[in-house]
């Protein structure tokens, strides 16, 4: 599922208890060094959130567009939340391993 800062992707796994597990794709099209670090740690922050919050049994990987520099962290989060809701629904729905 795509957004204008990030395309947010999500495989279920077998084990439905074990906690989600995410990666993170961050391009130099982002950015120099600092940026794309600065960028993948809010993203990294973002998951965090979501783990704490229960998500489970889905693999996810975060390709981080150049537009989420100049997002708000505001703005990215409300955009990464989305995103993974509905790439885990369509995990879900397809019951791919």
């Amino acid at each position: 599922m795509g957004g204008a800062s990030c395309i947010v992707h999500a495989v279920s796994r077998v084990s439905h208890e074990e906690p989600a597990r995410f990666g993170f794709i961050v391009s130099k099209a982002v950015g120099n060094a600092v940026t794309r670090n600065r960028v993948r740690r809010q993203m990294q922050a973002m998951a965090q959130a979501h783990l704490g919050a229960g998500v489970a049994g889905v693999d996810v990987i975060v390709r981080v567009l150049p537009a989420a520099v100049d997002s708000s962290f505001t703005d990215l989060s409300a955009q990464f939340a989305q995103q993974l809701t509905r790439a885990i629904r369509r995990a879900v729905r397809t019951g791919e391993p």
